[in-house]
């Protein structure tokens, strides 16, 4: 075999032309090639070049603090950003959002399909991801401003059925990052959280004629890698550039080490503490009510993280097994900039695997956030004014889901709530409704679900909704709230109200345990 180029991170980026269409690996603030991107953020800033690129990346990249996709935020630096969330790169969302670059938001997992279509020469993916929310073109098709007009979605019908058809495109360049290349240019994975997909980045660019540029720790004699945990061989490879600062390849950003996020240790599981009695907690013990044994999970972030903390607590954590969208099975999931890191996993698949188990229904339960709902049971998580965090993976996991649950408080800003004498109570209410009439933007569609015969639970600290054909019909409510004055009266709409209204179990409000494996 050739021998690889072996260059210095500042050399690498002479490679990337004005206008190529420039592919990243990352998940958060995990498997950053920030050696690379620091050195391209760099010289554009001193030469102006290069210019008007293309920037693509199918998961949120950075930590919100100016790594990962931030380095990319420099009008005229990139022509356009498609991109599957932008919440950890707030700065490339906002010159999204200032219509100085192109900017496109599409369903995670369905960016991960297009790239191993740009691999196989395919023309796109077809997939129902995607129907009836922001991503479909009759809603905007995932464009994020004015500027950008082209369609990348189109709706299609194969036989009877709607589907979206989500264009490929060639891929020029790759920044992705490993831990080990030997001499040859194969690389290794074994210190990363995650094998993402690399791969089939590493594909597509190969493929196009392109250059694939790997970021490592450290190069190696060749033959002497093990050739099962080489997930980018080196048939595919340009360039290799061993980092000099390790400050620019970190396990996650900020963050030391840990050989249990990668499988090379097993951390001890240690004793379950109890946490204090809170509104989310309470939330999450609504929410892990609804657990059954041997069910598969994905829970969000926030909110829907005290489903596992409650689950452990009551000992009944081996009902599920969590999953995670960059591929991770089992363990314990992480959060902050190590989100898409799991402690203990019991398994770690490329994420385009994981999504292709979401998109077919694999996942019996989802636990998601509640950041704005509507009448018609629709929620957005990813459009708020001048804020665009993007959908990730929301849209993949709540279509498919075999069930899905949105988890957050009734109202926000300002919320202050207690418990008292087992009866929630509404201290100073939030500033803003959660419950309005029309969402900004459709990031999960109620209509879908009904189509789909989907069940779907809201659940809030004082209310539980079930979405019924019509919307929203409140079923479940707090001890202490008055249903006139504290839910119907701060939502823009009326729901419908179940006839058997039902007190919310007394024991969610309880310092005790809850006895749930009971």
């Amino acid at each position: 075999m050739r021998k690889v180029a072996i260059l210095t991170a500042e050399e690498a980026v002479d490679l990337v032309k004005d206008g190529d269409t420039l592919c990243t690996c990352g998940f958060v603030g995990n498997l950053l090639a920030e050696a690379l991107y620091k050195a391209i953020e760099k010289k554009f800033l001193e030469t102006g070049s290069p210019k008007n690129i293309t920037l693509f990346y199918p998961a949120s990249q950075g930590s919100r603090n100016g790594t990962g996709g931030d380095h990319f935020a420099h009008e005229g630096l990139v022509k356009r950003v498609i991109a599957g969330h932008y919440n950890t790169a707030p700065k490339l969302g906002e010159l999204c959002l200032a219509n100085k670059c192109e900017g496109y938001n599409l369903p995670q997992g369905t960016l991960e399909y297009i790239i191993r279509d740009a691999a196989g020469h395919r023309p796109g993916t077809i997939t129902h991801v995607g129907l009836g929310t922001f991503v479909d073109p009759r809603n905007g098709g995932g464009k994020i401003n004015a500027r950008t007009t082209e369609d990348l979605v189109e709706v299609i019908k194969i036989g009877n059925e709607e589907k979206l058809f989500y264009k490929a495109f060639p891929l020029d360049i790759a920044f992705l990052r490993g831990t080990y290349a030997d001499e040859y240019g194969n690389v290794t994975l074994e210190k990363e959280v995650a094998t993402i997909e690399v791969t089939s980045i590493a594909q597509a660019v190969k493929n196009n004629g392109g250059k694939v540029i790997v970021q490592v720790e450290k190069v190696v004699k060749g033959g002497t890698l093990d050739p099962r945990l080489v997930q980018i061989p080196g048939i595919y490879v340009h360039a290799v550039v061993e980092v000099v600062d390790m400050k620019d390849h970190e396990q996650s950003v900020g963050q030391e080490y840990n050989p249990a996020l990668c499988g090379e240790v097993r951390a001890p599981e240690g004793n379950v503490e109890m946490t204090p009695l809170t509104i989310k907690k309470v939330i999450g013990r609504r929410a892990a009510m609804e657990l059954v044994k041997d069910t598969v999970v994905n829970l969000g972030v926030g909110t829907p993280e005290y489903v596992a903390q409650v689950a452990s607590e009551e000992g009944i954590a081996s009902y599920m097994t969590l999953t995670v969208e960059s591929g991770a099975i089992g363990g314990s999931p992480q959060g902050g900039a190590r989100f898409g890191a799991t402690l203990n996993p019991d398994a770690i698949i490329d994420q385009n695997s994981q999504f292709d188990f979401y998109d077919g229904g694999g996942l019996d339960m989802a636990f998601l956030g509640l950041a704005e709902c509507d009448e018609e049971g629709n929620i957005n998580v990813s459009k708020f004014g001048p804020k665009i965090p993007g959908c990730g993976g929301f849209i993949n996991i709540t279509q498919n889901s075999k069930k899905v649950f949105f988890l957050g408080t009734f109202t926000a800003g300002g919320l202050k709530e207690k418990i008292e004498d087992g009866k929630l109570i509404i201290e100073q209410e939030g500033r803003q409704k959660k419950f309005i009439k029309q969402v900004e933007q459709v990031t999960f569609s109620g209509k879908y679900a009904i189509k789909t015969e989907q069940p779907v639970l809201y659940i809030t600290e004082r209310a539980v909704f079930e979405l019924k054909e019509g919307g929203l019909n409140l079923i479940e409510v707090a001890p202490g709230i008055d249903i006139q004055t504290q839910i119907i009266d701060l939502m823009d709409f009326a729901p419908m109200i179940d006839k058997n209204v039902k007190t919310m179990d007394p024991r969610l409000f309880s310092e005790e345990k809850i006895n749930l494996k009971k």
